[in-house]
């Protein structure tokens, strides 16, 4: 049989089936010949970096810059032309600043005398660290002599001064005005000292004796009214001014006895000095009990002074209880603050001062006042009897 060839229409029908299959085809054969191509040199730093030159602009004319061009600022004022930023709130943990302590109240005090045993509560008070806590500071001065501390407080140069009752009464009828505020001391302390040998057993003996003494209470107080009870003048003793030396008076003058506002210690320092002597206590031959030591303020003062003076006293009452209470380690407080007190003398008589100190130094005994102003005024030593109020108050009362 003739061997037959294939028609046209199937050429032509697989001729278009052959150019599908190889359009299907080429797409992935185009990737993977791309895929094979040389990849790309990895990027680096180096190479050529071009930096145009740029030619600075000119400046323009002042001219120009009035016709509505902005003057160019520099880099440097452009700075200071920045507004400054908004500070931010913050909170800072610290501790606070110590608060200042107020202010203390000071007070100015003379004693009557150079230091001594009967100053021991307001020398204790003013080192113990009790008028701080009450807003305090205590100022104690010494005098220059026995009568400076009336005249210094007369001229309001001090604010309290240490005195004697007696001599209280004999200021106020001088017309000044001294006012008791405190005791200190509740007993006499003055008495007369005399040589062993004079021999004299009380007052009727004094006639033709040389006499020390220091206060013008002495000399216009004591002396005539322990001797003219007994018909003698004051012309007929020898009185001689001695200060503050008592004991030196006593040793290198011809004095035949002392005066003295010191009766509990002069006698153990003449004893040592080799002086035998007797004690005449004042209370003993007619003159009235009395305080022995006491704070005066001025009268006009008082007021100004008056809470001051209250803490004070609270401060000396609880200076006074603990001296009594713990004699031992008070001796060796004051003897730290005042070495001077520190002499056998004094040791001697430190129980004898203990026993005397006012354990209410406030209180006020009003009877006792009256009766030592109407006694001074019958016996002539005074000529006016002043009213309590002119004498004595109790600052504490209302």
């Amino acid at each position: 049989m003739p061997k037959q060839h294939a028609s046209p229409y199937w050429r032509h029908r697989c001729l278009a089936l052959s150019l599908l299959v190889l359009q299907t085809l080429t797409p992935p054969l185009t990737w993977a010949a791309e895929s094979l191509e040389a990849p790309s040199p990895p990027l680096t730093l180096e190479g050529d970096v071009m930096v145009p030159n740029i030619e600075p602009l000119p400046k323009a004319a002042s001219d120009s810059r009035k016709g509505g061009e902005s003057e160019e600022i520099p880099l440097g004022d452009q700075a200071e032309l920045v507004e400054p930023a908004i500070p931010v709130p913050s909170v800072i943990h610290s501790p606070p600043e110590p608060l200042a302590p107020p202010p203390l109240e000071a007070l100015t005090i003379m004693l009557d005398w150079y230091p001594s045993l009967h100053h021991a509560a307001l020398i204790l008070a003013a080192s113990n660290g009790l008028p701080q806590r009450e807003g305090l500071e205590l100022e104690i001065r010494t005098p220059a002599d026995p009568g400076a501390p009336l005249r210094l407080l007369d001229a309001r140069l001090i604010d309290l001064a240490l005195t004697h009752q007696l001599q209280l009464h004999l200021q106020v009828d001088r017309g000044k005005a001294p006012l008791r505020v405190a005791t200190l001391v509740d007993t006499p302390l003055t008495g007369v000292v005399t040589r062993e040998s004079a021999g004299v057993e009380g007052p009727e003996g004094f006639a033709g004796l040389s006499l020390g003494h220091a206060t013008d209470v002495a000399r216009d107080i004591l002396l005539p009214a322990l001797i003219e009870p007994h018909g003698i003048s004051t012309d007929e003793v020898q009185l001689v001014e001695t200060g503050f030396a008592l004991a030196t008076a006593m040793t290198e003058q011809t004095l035949d006895g002392l005066v003295t506002p010191l009766r509990l210690t002069l006698p153990h320092q003449l004893a040592n000095r080799g002086v035998a002597n007797r004690l005449l206590k004042v209370e003993e031959f007619g003159i009235p009990h009395h305080d022995g030591l006491i704070l005066v303020a001025h009268r006009d003062q008082f007021p100004r002074l008056r809470e001051s003076i209250n803490e004070l006293l609270d401060i000396l009452r609880e200076t006074t209880l603990w001296i009594i209470e713990h004699p031992d380690a008070a001796w060796e407080a004051l003897i730290e603050q005042e070495p001077t007190l520190d002499t056998s003398a004094n040791r001697a008589s430190w129980n004898a001062n203990l026993l005397r100190m006012s354990a209410q130094p406030a209180a006020l005994d009003s009877r006792r006042y009256r009766r030592v102003e109407a006694y001074l005024h019958e016996n002539g030593l005074i000529d006016t009897i002043s009213p309590l109020e002119k004498l004595a108050v109790d600052p504490g009362a209302q």
